[in-house]
């Protein structure tokens, strides 16, 4: 991959309509000489994307590209995290991570169709979006040249960035008084920056969007059904939704009752501490309802295993190594694992909490006759002596030998 050793004359970028892709284009135009061409995609964060597509091309856009990814974000990424069970430091679920291999390859889909010999994002040099761009550029277009701006401009602040967009007549959302970086799709919301910055205070009221408070949700809670097959969810309350109809409808659900928020400090890919705040109501649901139903299909050995695997899948996908063999891999074992994934887990929703009320499958390994208190014939109590032993074997030897020991202290 080349980084900004020759100029390009036409340039991809990636265009959410932010604060900081919004001032790329005219700094491209300016500093490169080249033509931009926006590329927007859509993986439900919820835009007005005409309003978006006219912003971009009143700020010097050649041409505008609406890429609708929704239903592949969903099925091709968002479910394979499901079933994967990964959790990115016991708390994040990886709402932003797992969007951008698949954002960045749409830019070079475009870029390769429009014969642009460029590609430029607006990720900033401190966090780990760049790393998931640019590998992915890597994965399947080492040849275009690459321009990222946060490395080479003189803006080093938000406040520059603003002071930037309001001399070059470019409309934005963010103020000196209220800036908070944000991202949006279908799975979820983050929040970064402003007062968010210090972690030792708590995240304002006014930052969540997508949740309600807890004080404010209904006194009456709820309960949800969520059915799945094979690991993948296919139904909300008996009612069989397509992907990205069910993403959306258990977000609504969530978010009325409070359900989602995560206050995190977390460990950067580049090796700095940060703290956001991230609002998952529907991912909340689906990733405990999986889990649940893990618990009752899955075997003890293989349950166990997949846990070091979910681990490594989410750190995996936090630092931008989607589009590599190693996820094929882990893929490969998870797909195995979830052939008996399959039933329904209702939860009880009440003000900001999460219970199970009940969960079954037509694959469950629980058997009422074995783990009953009640004595049945399927399990002979006696054996348990003979397992004891042999399993106590080593602590029986190790013992023996510490009795012959002196006593600490003593020769």
């Amino acid at each position: 991959m080349r980084l900004t050793n020759s100029k390009p004359a036409k340039v991809v970028l990636a265009y959410s309509g932010g604060l900081d892709t919004s001032i790329i284009i005219p700094w491209l135009k300016e500093n490169y000489g080249c033509e931009v061409i926006a590329m927007v995609g859509d993986i439900g964060q919820g835009d007005d994307m005409k309003a978006v597509a006219e912003k971009a091309k009143a700020t010097g856009a050649s041409k505008v590209l609406v890429e609708d990814l929704r239903e592949e974000f969903v099925t091709e990424f968002l479910w394979r995290l499901v079933r994967s069970g990964a959790v990115y430091e016991h708390k994040y679920l990886l709402g932003t991570s797992i969007a951008r291999p698949l954002l960045a390859r749409a830019q070079v889909e475009v870029a390769l169709r429009e014969g642009a010999d460029g590609l430029s994002h607006g990720c900033t040099g401190k966090g780990n979006d760049q790393v998931r761009f640019e590998l992915t550029y890597k994965a399947f277009a080492p040849h275009l040249t690459v321009i990222v701006p946060w490395r080479e401009w003189t803006i080093r602040s938000r406040e520059d960035a603003v002071a930037y967009a309001r001399e070059h007549n470019v409309p934005i959302a963010a103020s000196l008084t209220k800036i908070y970086s944000r991202d949006q799709n279908i799975w979820h919301l983050s929040h970064e920056g402003g007062a968010l910055e210090d972690p030792a205070g708590a995240v304002p009221d006014d930052v969540w969007q997508l949740t309600r408070s807890p004080k404010e949700a209904p006194e009456s809670g709820a309960e949800v059904q969520i059915g799945f097959e094979r690991g993948v969810p296919v139904s909300v309350n008996g009612k069989r939704l397509g992907p990205v109809e069910i993403v959306e409808t258990l977000n609504k659900i969530g978010g009325e009752h409070a359900i989602g928020r995560t206050d995190l400090v977390e460990n950067r890919f580049v090796g700095m501490k940060s703290r956001g705040a991230y609002e998952t109501p529907g991912g909340t649901l689906i990733v405990l309802a999986h889990r649940e139903l893990e618990a009752l299909c899955l075997d003890r050995e293989t349950s166990h295993y997949k846990q070091h695997v979910a681990v490594d899948y989410a750190r995996l996908v936090y630092n931008g190594y989607w589009f590599t063999p190693l996820r094929e891999a882990l893929d490969a074992f998870i797909e195995q694992t979830q052939r008996t994934v399959t039933g329904e887990v209702r939860l009880r929703l009440y003000r900001g909490n999460v219970e199970v009320a009940g969960r079954s499958s037509p694959y469950s390994l629980y058997s009422e006759d074995i783990a009953s208190f009640t004595m049945g014939a399927s399990y002979n109590q006696k054996d348990a002596e003979g397992f004891i032993n042999i399993i106590g074997l080593p602590v029986l030897v190790r013992a023996a030998v510490e009795s012959r020991m002196p006593a600490p202290g003593k020769k």
